[in-house]
Parts: structure tokens; C-alpha cells; sequence
């Protein structure tokens, strides 16, 4: 069957049927045409893979189960372990914000000094409050993908620009201008649509690419 159907029957994107691929956690025949032939098998080893994520089993844990280097059972475990513990920072996340809102706090009477220092207190107790890192990665991300953006856009610019000028000091044909100047109008549009569209991947949270699946 085709990957279109897949999705259909498991209920996850093509995107993420490849992710998995490029990860190990299934491995797809191809056809004489080289186009991907999936079966029940592969439909079922999908399945299990949603199932884990679903409860946020980590990709490298179901690598490990499907290799048979953890059991079922042991990555449960784990995840019940775990899932304690975000509960328990949630609840000491919850209860600091209770606080402060019991406060009928304004920016300018906040202590941040102070609750700079009780957190870094509930920190040292054990509790996990939001890694700053992986907030400022977003901002990161986004900045790269413009700098990429405005070093081709440049390029093209610098094109269209040579082009304009060549046809008014050397009496460049019209339809050699036309064809001239089309191609970095594409270039450019093309480059303002993937822009748009890795923005959008970025916000949707990339700091852990593994996440996203």
C-alpha cells in the first residue's frame, strides 16, 4: 500500500511515517519503481509507535524496545516515573504562580530578585522549572532561516538589479529581460513562501525535533 493510505489507517501524517523511517523504527520495502510499498506489518509497527508517543515514551526508548535492549515493562516504568515527576513540578510550578497571584502583584511591585532566588531555592529541592534554553531556540532558529533568507534574496536582487542595468546601457532585448528578470521574481517569491513556512514549523516547537512525532 502507498504511504497516503497509511495515514488513513493509522491516523498520523506522512511526515511523521517518514520521520520514523529516517529514525530506524520501521524499514519500508520499495517496489521495482522505487516508489515505498507498505504493508500490515509496517501498519502495525505504526500503530505502536503512536501509541508510545502518544504517552510521551521518548524515541530513543522505543529504538531501544524495538531492539529488544528494554522491555515493555521497563520503559512503562519509566514513563510512570517520569510522568510523577512532571506532575509534581507542575503542581510546584502552579503553587509559586498561586502565590504571586494571591498577591494582586503589578509589575512594578513584583520582587523578581526575590522570586528569582525562591525559585532557584525549589531548584535545588529538586524541582524543574521552564529550561530557558529551549524558549530562546525558537528566536535562534528564526534568525538563522532570515539570515539564509536575505543572503539568497541579496543574490537575487544583485541579479535583477545587473539585469535592469544591462538592458538600459547595451538595449537588452525586451524578452531577454522579461526571462531575466522572471527568474529572481521566483527565486524571491519562493524564498518569502518558505520563510513563511519555516516560521511557522519554528513556532510550532522545534527545540526537540524528536518531540514533534
Amino acid at each position: 500500500m502507498k504511504i497516503k493510505q497509511v495515514e488513513e489507517l493509522v491516523g498520523i501524517t506522512q511526515k511523521n511515517i517518514r520521520f520514523y523511517e529516517d529514525q530506524g523504527l520501521i524499514r519500508v520495502e520499495r517496489a521495482e519503481n522505487g516508489y515505498r510499498e507498505y504493508n500490515l506489518n509496517d501498519v502495525k509497527r505504526l500503530r505502536e509507535i503512536k501509541l508510545l508517543r502518544l504517552i510521551a515514551v521518548p524515541i530513543e526508548d522505543i529504538k531501544l524496545l524495538f531492539s529488544n535492549k528494554k522491555s515493555l515493562d521497563d520503559i512503562l516504568k519509566a514513563q510512570v516515573s517520569y510522568l510523577e515527576n512532571q506532575r509534581d513540578n507542575m503542581e510546584k510550578m502552579r503553587n509559586f504562580c498561586e502565590v504571586l497571584a494571591d498577591k494582586d502583584l503589578t509589575l512594578e511591585s513584583l520582587d523578581v530578585e526575590e522570586c528569582l532566588n525562591n525559585i532557584e531555592q525549589l531548584e535545588r529541592e529538586g524541582a524543574q522549572f521552564m529550561e530557558i534554553k529551549s524558549i530562546d531556540v525558537h528566536l535562534q532558529k528564526k534568525l538563522g532561516a532570515l539570515l539564509g533568507f536575505s543572503v539568497m534574496a541579496t543574490f537575487a536582487l544583485i541579479w535583477l538589479s545587473a539585469m535592469i542595468y544591462a538592458y538600459v546601457t547595451e538595449e537588452m532585448p525586451l524578452i531577454v529581460l522579461f526571462i531575466a528578470i522572471a527568474v529572481p521574481v521566483i527565486i524571491l517569491t519562493g524564498l518569502i513562501i518558505a520563510l513563511i513556512q519555516r516560521n511557522k514549523e519554528i513556532e510550532g516547537g522545534e527545540e526537540d525535533e524528536a518531540s514533534k512525532y
